[in-house]
């Protein structure tokens, strides 16, 4: 029983990793964001979540 769990387990898997590197048809891929971005994103969030911060 042992060899058919991991046998599926496998099987599983390589699916899993196949569906996840098939590209979407219809999208194109997102232009990535500067670090600056994503840092001034998470700092506005901290700002909102602290009392008496901007909301």
């Amino acid at each position: 029983m042992i060899r058919i769990d991991s046998q599926i387990d496998r099987n599983f898997s390589a699916l899993s990793h196949r569906m996840t590197d098939m590209a979407v048809p219809g999208r194109g891929a997102a232009a990535p964001e500067s670090i600056a971005s994503l840092i001034d994103k998470v700092n506005a969030a901290k700002l909102r979540y602290q009392p008496g911060g901007m909301r």
